[in-house]
């Protein structure tokens, strides 16, 4: 398509922090998980995905997904893809139960939360969901100020202090803002700022669990994942 592969290479390596070639093999591999999570046999599965024997197939499956074939009905597999928005692209990823991911793509805590996801949940590779589709509708009306609420499913698994912080989040009305001091309090954990501060970053929906909307006790913008400029584009937004 007149497209340079290492112009290619680089885009993939920016935009997804993987080549290509890599990107092509995790998302077939992808696809594979679907068809062997549907009944159909993994003989026929690698065949119809270009192997041309079955220790083949299941050697690149285990060494992409972390998993064998066979062990693939037990595993809960995560989609993702990226959103673009008015602040910089986002990626998204869903579960059958519901969204579990949407972070800013150049975020450095990136890759951490990725693999956190594959600990908690299961192999994250590239592809399409309802929800995701969902998330991206709705992430866009959000973005025109058409929608203050979402109402797409979410699915956050965390420590016990970790949902308690993040439940609480989503209480936050839009347009508003509370304190580190107001959150801890509101949870029954009063002095336990910095706990929730850090309960706070380890958040992996971004905007939908709107840790955004947390501040300094005066006022003030402290850090934020995807950077404190966004941060106030957000509370900008919301407040107009």
């Amino acid at each position: 398509i007149g497209v340079d592969p290492h112009r290619a290479r680089r885009y993939f390596t920016r935009n997804f922090d993987m080549t290509f070639q890599a990107y092509q093999r995790t998302r077939r591999m992808g696809l594979a998980l679907e068809s062997l999570r549907r009944g159909q046999d993994p003989l026929r599965v690698g065949l119809d995905h270009g192997f041309e024997s079955s220790s083949g197939f299941r050697d690149a499956f285990e060494r992409t997904l972390g998993i064998t074939p066979g062990a693939s009905e037990e595993i809960m597999c995560v989609k993702t893809i990226r959103i673009e928005t008015p602040i910089g692209p986002l990626v998204g990823g869903a579960t059958d139960k519901g969204v579990c991911l949407l972070e800013f793509a150049d975020r450095r805590a990136f890759q951490k939360q990725i693999e956190t996801l594959r600990r908690r949940i299961g192999p994250v590779v590239p592809g399409q969901h309802r929800y995701l589709q969902m998330l991206d509708r709705q992430l866009q009306e959000y973005f025109r100020s058409e929608r203050r609420e979402f109402t797409v499913p979410l699915v956050s698994p965390g420590s016990e202090f970790q949902e308690q912080v993040w439940n609480a989040l989503r209480e936050i009305p839009y347009g508003e803002t509370w304190s580190y001091d107001q959150l801890a309090r509101h949870i029954g954990r009063a002095g336990a700022q910095r706990a929730v501060g850090k309960a706070n970053g380890d958040n992996r929906i971004a905007i939908l669990i709107p840790c955004h909307r947390v501040v300094r006790n005066d006022g003030t913008l402290c850090g934020y994942g995807g950077g404190v400029w966004r941060k106030q584009r957000l509370l900008d937004l919301e407040k107009s």
